[in-house]
């Protein structure tokens, strides 16, 4: 099928993002608002892309699972917080990790890691580290989520709460001054708080992007963590806050 330059680009970077917004992709296209609706039109028409609200995406990749669906948004960002993470635990440490993409992008980042004990309600997270490398892993149990394959509730929380650990890791749904880490499910915002509660380093990792959002439920307020892992530095009114919560700041170089 011919496409013009432009359609072409669209595509390219569908198959390189997963889904795009409609106003970011109008944005990396340097294009109007408008002209990126008329060729949204005209690639949805040959059945090329799929809408959704306010954003475009592949139909290889609408009809993957969310959580799947999420392992491919932002992920050279994901990638290198995780990295970044992975370089400041050391063999032989104990890790608990809540589920979340840039926490299972942490556990591949420590495949190279050895003798890691690691406590985790994530299937993909207990999948990526066990029987390797000497690794104990601990997987926390209860119901598993259909869309991350997280065990969640009472059960795991009761499980994970019996850990000590040197490394108490959790991603972040949304972080904002007012509210500090929130997330839009309270199972999971309750699992994180309990993650965070059992490490001697408390750290938080996410992108850029939950920089200023609002969750639904608070996980914790700022001062109660140590460390925040992100690919970039937050906005200034974030960074003051953090920095009067005594909160360090490891930003991705």
């Amino acid at each position: 099928m011919d496409y013009s330059p432009r359609h072409g680009r669209i595509l390219s970077l569908l198959a390189e993002k997963g889904t795009i917004g409609v106003n970011a992709l109008a944005a990396l296209l340097d294009v109007s608002v408008e002209t990126v609706r008329r060729d949204v039109k005209a690639l949805a028409g040959r059945g090329e892309i799929v809408r959704m609200h306010g954003s475009i995406g592949l139909p290889s990749v609408v009809s993957e699972a969310p959580f799947e669906r999420r392992m491919r948004e932002n992920r050279e960002a994901k990638e290198a917080i995780a990295a970044l993470a992975a370089a400041s635990i050391r063999d032989g440490e104990s890790v608990m990790l809540d589920t979340g993409t840039t926490t299972s992008f942490l556990a591949r980042a420590l495949l190279d890691h050895r003798r890691l004990t690691v406590v985790t309600n994530s299937s993909d997270i207990a999948r990526t580290l066990a029987t390797v490398n000497g690794n104990k892993v601990y997987m926390a149990g209860g119901e598993l989520r259909s869309d991350s394959g997280a065990a969640l509730g009472f059960s795991a929380i009761e499980f994970v709460s019996r850990f000590s650990v040197d490394h108490a890791i959790i991603s972040a749904g949304a972080i904002n001054v007012a509210s500090g880490v929130m997330d839009y499910d309270l199972e999971e915002a309750q699992f994180g708080q309990t993650v965070l509660a059992r490490g001697r380093r408390r750290v938080v990792v996410t992108d850029s992007s939950k920089f200023g959002q609002k969750g639904l439920v608070r996980v914790c307020a700022l001062a109660d963590f140590d460390e925040l892992i992100a690919n970039r530095m937050p906005p200034a009114d974030l960074t003051q806050a953090l920095q009067a919560a005594d909160v360090s700041l490891r930003i991705c170089s």
